[in-house]
């Protein structure tokens, strides 16, 4: 096989899926930030890594004489995407397609692939504001497909979710294939779904450490956004006091080798219950934004987009209901997660603690002292009926998703390296998720590379 290049590389998620759809590892990857490369490096150490801007690396004098059977490219989509909303966009980066074009014409790939915002297919002009003609949109991009035809390429896009293919994310993406070596396109067929064809959707909560739920809410030293505890309450309202499906999550304990993970299902028969004290949750999870004009997301759903942007975007709720003695609302966690973005704390854990209404356990209100403790304890936030019996929110902590949670739930593998790079330096959470939010989801380029290479 010829040459494989890796375009715009960054932290590894086209190669990892290319290398798993080819068997092989791409011979060259290139990326402008020396911390992607240095990422990328890690995980790929067989590759030939380029450090350079797109527009000035000389992949002609590294390839040689020898043919390039395939090329990858996924430019910057900041200044494309909608999630910029009206902010000016960077000339610069709008651009960046062109150096396909640029080395294609050197190259001359048999096949290219591309993948971008959906938002590109509107790619035209600035104005003097930095701001997108309205009138012109399309302009860029529809020269850019010619320009490429000019080469000798046949062009064919579609816009996939990557929750279709089996990853725990519902990132829907433009994708594109060139080809110049007389084959068709060929596009992979959907695997998963909504139960009506193929496996469920792969759910977030395989991702998420419930171990851990987080700090309450209340009487933090930074008080949450008003927006943000609306979010809570309406992801509260509709995945704890109305939803009818939670699940059991078992804590404290680890698992041996091969054992699959505590979590089960209420209409499923209980792990084995011990003397050490409570080990079984009742668990109704949902992922709440903390900005923008939605409420959440069900945590049995695909993750909503991981984007670049820095701050809390997403929190993932997860009400724990504990019973001792007896926009965008949100998703479940047996759903995948909406797509992850590159910000830090786009995803965070609330969990909502239950306590039976009636009984011994302290339930309290959240606005005032606590009072008298009478046989009829009513303090709490509020109710739920669960099988006949009533339940009263007690508590609600909220922790942010960690790194290692949201690169499972971009799609990569559990011993993907991304806290640290090639020579062992400690990679900051911040650079973490920024790499992990500007990467292709690993599964998406595995299926369309091997559906048109011909690779099972």
């Amino acid at each position: 096989m010829g040459k494989v290049i890796d375009c715009f590389a960054g932290g590894g998620g086209a190669s990892t899926g290319i290398e798993a759809a080819l068997g092989r590892p791409c011979d060259i990857a290139v990326n402008h930030d020396p911390k992607a490369i240095a990422m990328h490096r890690a995980n790929h150490p067989a590759t030939h890594h380029v450090t350079e801007d797109i527009f000035e690396a000389d992949l002609k004098t590294l390839v040689g004489d020898e043919p390039v059977d395939m090329m990858w490219a996924s430019p910057d989509c900041t200044s494309h995407s909608k999630a910029k909303g009206g902010k000016p966009r960077e000339r610069g980066l709008r651009i960046l397609p062109w150096a396909v074009h640029k080395h294609a014409k050197e190259l001359k790939p048999n096949v290219i692939f591309m993948e971008n915002v959906a938002e590109i297919q509107k790619w035209g002009p600035l104005g003097a504001d930095g701001r997108p003609i309205k009138a012109r949109e399309g302009e860029e991009y529809n020269r850019f497909v010619d320009a490429m035809g000019e080469l000798g390429y046949t062009f064919e896009c579609r816009e996939l979710s990557a929750c279709d293919y089996g990853a725990p994310t519902t990132r829907r993406r433009w994708y594109a294939v060139l080809r110049r070596d007389g084959l068709s396109t060929r596009w992979p067929e959907p695997t998963h779904g909504d139960g009506l064809f193929g496996e469920p959707y792969v759910p977030v909560s395989e991702c998420i450490d419930f171990s851990d739920v987080g700090e309450s809410i209340f009487g933090r030293k930074r008080p949450l956004a008003e927006a943000t505890m609306r979010r809570i309450a309406r992801g509260l309202r509709k995945f704890v006091l109305d939803d009818p499906s939670p699940f059991l999550v078992q804590i404290g304990y680890g698992e041996r080798p091969g054992q699959a993970p505590r979590i089960g299902d209420v209409h499923s028969p209980i792990g084995t219950i011990v003397a050490q004290g409570v080990k079984h949750y009742l668990c109704t999870p949902f992922v709440t934004k903390y900005y923008g004009g939605v409420t959440g997301q069900r945590a049995d759903e695909p993750l909503h987009t991981i984007t670049a942007g820095y701050g809390g975007h997403f929190g993932l709720v997860t009400p724990f209901i504990t019973k001792f003695y007896s926009t965008n609302t949100g998703h479940r966690a047996d759903e995948p997660l909406h797509t992850i973005t590159t910000s830090p704390g786009h995803f965070g854990l609330v969990s909502a603690f239950l306590v039976k209404y009636y009984g011994t356990s302290d339930a309290q209100s959240l606005k005032s002292p606590l009072g008298a403790i009478t046989t009829r304890d009513r303090f709490g936030l509020a109710t739920v009926e669960i099988d006949g019996e009533t339940f009263c929110v007690s508590d609600i902590r909220l922790r942010m998703l960690r790194p290692e949670e949201l690169k499972l739930a971009q799609g990569f593998p559990q011993d993907y390296i991304i806290d640290r790079y090639d020579d062992g330096t400690p990679v900051p959470k911040a650079q973490q998720v920024r790499m992990i939010g500007n990467s292709v989801v690993p599964q998406m380029a595995e299926r369309i590379v091997a559906a048109n290479l011909g690779v099972a």
